[in-house]
């Protein structure tokens, strides 16, 4: 799938592009799955021009799941048949994972243990390295009380599990139809929107010691929760610098997405799917996604 100019979903048109060419630090992947993220309609709406070059024709997509087709001379960790995934982002918008193939520096690049579906391993880089590294930042431990704003979402969901992981206590916004998947994985859910300020103080009377906000447009609320000494995280919203917080940003890390596929395999760390799609139909899983209506991750089967 490609688009030659910025627009919305309907500028996608699935169409032939030369394969890759393997750098000598990296690997080819044949393309079995790729996953939609909100950041690759934005970028399609030019919305990180002022951030990122873009080269079009654009082949969209930052997450990846498949196998090594071809490895280059300095990528001796992989092999070819080798079962990996990646968050792809490159320092160039052009060539993404909605493709057969895809070239990716090997750092970037995770295999995948041998119970995790190929599904999920597609579904997880993005969003779990996001909320590994949120997490990170806000240095979170067992004493930590933690609001998190979009609990059910594919960051959010990953992130309260990996909090409570951790031992720390977990508040989660969310739609009042999410509130029992949240329960489920020991995070006291709360309704989001007007209010939320006084719901949160009625589970928390003392405020919280960190949140981290996947939804943006929350500063206010998060300023009048965090307690003395509070830290805060936002992947949305960057006037949360203006106000001591931190906005995140998240690079590839072959390492990392390896310790949260393992955390899969064994069972700590659950990755929801919503709906998978042909490559052909990658358009309506991005106006889906923008929809904000899917509760799960939304994957694009290449193969098919």
């Amino acid at each position: 799938m490609t688009y030659t100019e910025y627009g919305d979903p309907s500028t996608l048109q699935l169409t032939d592009a030369p394969r890759p060419k393997l750098g000598p630090s990296a690997v080819l992947i044949r393309v079995e799955r790729a996953s939609v993220n909100p950041v690759d309609w934005k970028v399609m709406a030019g919305g990180l021009d002022a951030l990122i070059d873009t080269v079009f024709p654009v082949i969209p997509g930052w997450d990846v799941a498949g196998v090594i087709e071809e490895v280059g001379p300095d990528a001796p960790e992989f092999a070819p048949g080798d079962r990996v995934a990646a968050y792809g982002r490159k320092d160039v918008v052009h060539g993404g994972t909605f493709a057969e193939y895809v070239a990716l520096p090997a750092t970037s690049v995770a295999a995948i243990p041998d119970g995790v579906d190929v599904d999920v391993a597609a579904g997880l880089p993005l969003a779990g390295l996001t909320a590994l590294r949120c997490l990170e930042i806000l240095e979170l431990t067992a004493d930590d009380t933690l609001l998190i704003h979009a609990a059910s979402g594919g960051v959010g969901f990953l992130a309260a599990q990996l909090a409570r992981g951790i031992g720390a206590r977990v508040i989660g916004t969310a739609s009042e139809k999410n509130h029992r998947k949240l329960a489920d994985i020991g995070v006291t859910p709360v309704a989001y929107g007007e209010g939320l300020v006084e719901r949160v103080r009625e589970v928390a009377p003392d405020g919280v010691s960190a949140v981290a906000d996947f939804a943006g447009g929350v500063r206010e609320d998060t300023l009048a929760l965090l307690a003395d000494g509070g830290r805060h995280v936002s992947v949305a919203d960057p006037t949360v610098e203006e106000a001591g917080g931190h906005w995140v940003w998240v690079r590839p890390d072959g390492p990392r997405l390896r310790s949260l596929l393992e955390k899969v395999d064994s069972g700590d760390l659950r990755v929801e799917i919503a709906r998978t799609f042909a490559l052909a139909e990658a358009a309506e899983a991005f106006e889906i996604s923008r929809a904000g209506s899917a509760s799960g991750k939304l994957i694009i089967d290449v193969t098919g």
